[in-house]
């Protein structure tokens, strides 16, 4: 396949990650720089020899800095098709000369509007030269490589000390380009729409890299990042085998479990449905306690915690086959402890952790999105009484760490609780009462004197009636059915507590 040797390369980056390396290796293989202010200040300032674009377009940097590589000599020499004769003669009469490498990426729109950016500052960090730039060696990838992360330079550098870039490549790096300005443009176009106060939906995505496969084997798949720099997207793996797409989709579910409490708090998990939940006053007595929910369940589970990770806590850990560990942060000594385990999976969180402003599905034609299911107002205070004494701090501890829980249990769920840990829990079965059987199965012993939270209400008593007879003394739940009083009678006749929210949390 014909090579396209790089003798000239534009580099423009508001991410400057690996720049100087770059520049280095390109200047040693006797590619002439371009490139435009900071970036420019920055190359040169490392002692390479670089040309400021203004040098080459004969206009200084305008308005501000929003006009410099608008102009010909630099477009001229990104779009030139040089298979053809009639371009090459144009450049030559315009004394243009052709780039084979671009280095471009842009101005930082998401994060500066996610850091809380006013209107104005937000506006002008809206990329224009650049995604031009983008574009336009994009499309001409038959002479151009576009390079717009990073993470391509050492591929790029090889590259050039092997003679050049190949179609192959290029076709690879053009796609990653237009991705990376579509993405922009929905994140932009989504913003304003907010400061009309509509709403655009915009898939602002961009791709990350590909996974070995997806649910199954003959499945391809992807990880794509929002650009927000947190959650499991943006995760820094320390050690361990490669990530597989299930991997991602049960690390997040036992992220987004782990922190919907403030307290320390670990959640284990096992195909995206928590097999043990636990709180405390450490992050090893929490994991500890969350282990005990069920350890049949939790070998070869994944793991995630809102603290950092103890040595302990990774003393833990090491005793029990782990897919996955993830945390916002290690001590240094739980890092090695936990990487004598050479399969286990460690990821650290760098950015942390937060919900999206939108949870999205993909249904056939289209998408479904809604707010996340959060409990930034939680309160306790406003639940209703009906039945029973009202709850000691203790049991009410219980029953709120309880209902904070079984939010992340796939419906219907029920999740029986004591001492801040989950010691039963019944999921995603089509019918109340095989949810209730089955946290009662799971909790044996310990369900008695329990404090149990259901998702929705109960349809009927006979769900209610199987956690009673089994020794539950206090139940959280919604409410509202049009058999409520035939439930709360129920909880009357046992002598048990019960406490109405008024909401449910339904997870599908």
């Amino acid at each position: 396949m014909t090579k396209v040797a790089i003798r000239r390369a534009l580099i423009s980056v508001s991410d400057k990650t690996g720049l100087i390396e770059l520049a280095t290796e390109l200047s040693k293989a006797g590619v002439q720089l371009v490139s435009t202010g900071s970036t420019a200040k920055q190359i040169a300032a490392a002692g390479i020899e670089v040309a400021e674009v203004s040098s080459v377009t004969g206009f200084p940097e305008s308005l501000d800095g929003r006009v410099k590589t608008l102009h010909p000599a630099i477009h001229g020499g990104i779009l030139a098709d040089m298979r053809l004769e009639s371009h090459r003669e144009q450049l030559d009469q315009l004394g243009i000369l052709p780039f084979e490498l671009a280095v471009v990426n842009l101005y930082p729109f998401v994060q500066t509007v996610a850091a809380g950016a006013s209107y104005e500052e937000s506006v002008e960090q809206i990329d224009i030269g650049g995604p031009a730039m983008v574009r336009a060696s994009a499309k001409n990838h038959a002479n151009v490589a576009i390079v717009v992360s990073p993470a391509r330079y050492g591929e790029v550098i090889a590259a050039v000390q092997d003679g050049g870039t190949d179609l192959e490549l290029r076709k690879q790096l053009a796609l990653e380009a237009f991705s990376h300005t579509a993405s922009y443009d929905a994140a932009v176009s989504s913003w304003l729409a907010g400061q009309l106060g509509g709403e655009r939906l915009a898939m602002s995505f961009e791709k990350v890299g590909d996974l070995r496969y997806g649910e199954n084997s003959h499945q391809a798949a992807s990880l794509f990042a929002d650009g927000s720099g947190t959650g499991i997207a943006a995760a820094e793996q320390l050690s361990g085998k490669e990530m597989s797409y299930n991997n991602y989709v049960d690390v997040d579910a036992a992220l987004r479990s782990a922190y919907d409490f403030t307290e320390p708090a670990v959640a284990i998990i096992k195909h995206a449905n928590p097999c043990g939940i636990a709180v405390a006053e450490d992050i090893a007595a929490a994991h500890a306690a969350a282990h005990e929910t069920d350890p049949v369940s939790a070998f070869g589970g994944v793991i995630a915690a809102n603290r950092t990770v103890t040595a302990q806590m990774a003393k833990q850990v090491a005793e029990v086959f782990t897919e996955v560990i993830a945390a916002p942060d290690y001590e240094p000594e739980a890092v090695e402890i936990l990487k004598a385990k050479k399969n286990l999976r460690i990821l650290r969180l760098p950015g942390g952790y937060a919900l999206p402003e939108r949870e999205i599905r993909q249904v056939s034609g289209g998408l479904l999105a809604q707010q996340p299911d959060g409990f930034a107002e939680f309160s306790s205070a406003s639940w209703q009484l009906v039945a029973g004494e009202a709850a000691d701090p203790a049991t009410l501890a219980d029953l709120e760490f309880a209902w904070r829980a079984c939010r992340a249990v796939k419906s219907n769920a029920i999740l029986l609780a004591k001492d801040g840990a989950a010691v039963g829990i019944g999921m995603g079965q089509v019918n109340r009462v095989d949810s209730c059987r089955l946290a009662v199965s799971r909790a044996g012993d310990r369900v008695t004197g329990s404090v149990a939270a259901s998702d929705a209400f109960f349809p009927f008593a006979d769900g209610l009636q199987v956690l009673l007879d089994a020794g539950v003394k206090a139940v959280v739940q919604p409410g509202g059915s049009v058999r409520d009083e035939e439930v709360v009678a129920a909880a009357l006749a046992a002598g048990v507590t019960m406490y109405f929210t008024g909401e449910r949390h339904f997870f599908h």
